[in-house]
């Protein structure tokens, strides 16, 4: 075994299983290792300017928020993120591993393929999303050009028309090239990509600003919590679960970002490429976002928070421009956040079958099957049951992945045996139940809200609903501390 512990390799002498590896598994050699800070910095700013993410703050507002609540809220949400961000992105820079074999150290060589399975679904669902977006993006560009002559009647089951049914698939396809090009071209994408995202927000800022009157009033705008307000004494009711949502938005990367960091040239690189990349920008995010928002009430009476439908308004060159842009923005983020995870996750389920992008093509088409549209139809479903929602499955994952290796192994992994079937990492027949103990444990406290929120079911005790607001705390907390106390009397794997 090679004992240093930046840029291990495979060797020779200890030949992997064939049901734990493929090429795309694989650690990443050195050769491959070029993502400087800059890289991860583009790669965040291609993933962050995106449509659901500038409905975070928007969304925050529509719940009630004054424009400074949201901003603080959002902001500070991602400061949260960045630290599993970073603690779980460590150990993709040292050993070169992504996610789906990260997770073998925790929950076994088999046990490992549950949560890459979860990890992926939820990466499925927004795929399906952005793809959506971009595909309205196109619907709002054809209707515009034509003066709505594509507008039609709902499809039966579907809920949406013909041309919006071919628009999202039309866009499906352009991403599916993307998929079929690889890892490099979604790397190429992002850095050219960045300064033309940055543009986007600034543009939007700029209307906001010419059409308000320099923003006048934009930020007096009150929030509805206060004394008289539609919500008076409400706040800390939206703001738990607005917050949650805000680190649930990310939570599904704070998981997989192994799969990037692997490339990172150091850990300097990683650490500061996301440190820039991340809090900063979703603010910033967050500041052209309610600025937007708010200068809708004042020019078309009513507040707006889908910039599709904001550019789709403004009719015009403009308008044409503005759309084009979101569907760079939205290719750019949905090849990085939506497809590199599920893509390494399904190959993890049979290396020998499914690759990188086979895998990829798994994820693009159970994006078509959630139907996407209809989680986006309100601020409140966006926000509670859906980003809130996965969350209390995944939280419980990263504090798992980062009691494991922090806390229980020290920052030691055995490379070779994440590969291996009669390693240290077999546990009971591939499976660590402690890890899956710690993991069914710290997700059953929020199943009542999420069913409540949900509405699937009517009522549920008070303490449960509560407990839901902080879905993702309560899960990465009693998970890592769970999974910690069930492994400590077991020696960590030192070699």
């Amino acid at each position: 075994m090679i004992h240093t512990p930046e840029h291990q390799t495979l060797v020779a002498s200890h030949q992997p299983d064939d049901a734990l590896w493929n090429p795309d598994l694989e650690p990443a050699h050195v050769e491959r290792r070029t993502w400087n800070w800059l890289n991860i910095f583009s790669l965040w700013v291609g993933m962050v300017i995106s449509v659901p993410a500038y409905l975070l703050a928007s969304g925050l507002m529509q719940e009630g928020m004054s424009p400074i609540q949201a901003i603080l809220t959002l902001l500070l949400g991602n400061v949260v993120v960045l630290i599993p961000m970073v603690l779980i992105g460590h150990a993709g820079t040292r050993y070169g591993i992504p996610f789906p074999v990260l997770l073998r150290s925790s929950f076994g060589t088999v046990g490992a393929r549950l949560p890459g399975v979860l990890r992926s679904l939820v990466a499925c669902g927004w795929f399906g999303i952005q793809t959506w977006v971009g595909g309205f993006a196109i619907y709002q560009i054809l209707n515009g050009l034509f003066r709505g002559a594509f507008i039609g009647e709902p499809l039966p089951l579907l809920d949406i028309d013909l041309a919006q049914l071919i628009c999202f698939l039309a866009f499906w396809l352009l991403q599916v090239y993307f998929v079929a090009k690889g890892m490099e071209s979604i790397k190429w994408l992002e850095t050219l990509a960045a300064p033309l995202l940055i543009l986007v927000g600034v543009a939007l800022f700029w209307w906001a600003y010419v059409n308000t009157d320099g923003l006048q009033g934009t930020f007096s705008q009150p929030s509805e919590f206060v004394q008289g307000g539609a919500k008076e004494g409400q706040f800390w009711s939206v703001f738990w679960p607005g917050l949650t949502a805000m680190v649930g938005y990310w939570a599904t990367l704070s998981l997989n970002i192994p799969d990037f960091t692997r490339f990172a040239r150091s850990q300097t690189d990683q650490i500061v490429g996301q440190a820039t990349g991340l809090p900063l920008p979703m603010a910033l995010l967050g500041f052209v976002s309610v600025s937007v928002t708010s200068a809708t009430m004042v020019i078309y009476g009513e507040q707006i928070w889908d910039p599709v439908d904001i550019a789709g308004r403004m009719g015009g060159f403009t308008a044409l421009v503005g759309l084009l842009l979101l569907i760079v923005a939205t290719i750019t983020t949905n090849l990085a956040a939506n497809v590199v995870a599920p893509a390494n996750g399904f190959s993890n389920l049979a290396p020998s079958l499914i690759s990188f992008r086979t895998g990829g093509f798994i994820t693009a088409v159970l994006g078509i099957a959630i139907m996407p549209w209809k989680l986006m139809e309100t601020a409140g479903a966006y926000l509670f049951v859906w980003l809130v929602g996965y969350s209390s499955l995944l939280g419980p994952i990263a504090g798992i992945l980062i009691a494991d290796y922090f806390l229980v192994r020290k920052c030691i992994l055995e490379l070779e045996s994440l590969y291996q079937r009669t390693g240290p990492y077999e546990y009971s027949r591939g499976w660590n139940v402690m890890a899956l103990v710690a993991f069914v444990i710290s997700v059953m406290p929020n199943i009542p809200g999420f069913l409540v929120a949900g509405g699937i079911i009517e009522t549920a005790p008070a303490f449960f609903i509560d407990l839901y607001q902080y879905a993702w705390f309560i899960g990465a907390f009693l998970g890592g501390g769970l999974y910690y106390l069930l492994m400590r009397g077991r020696a960590p794997i030192h070699k």
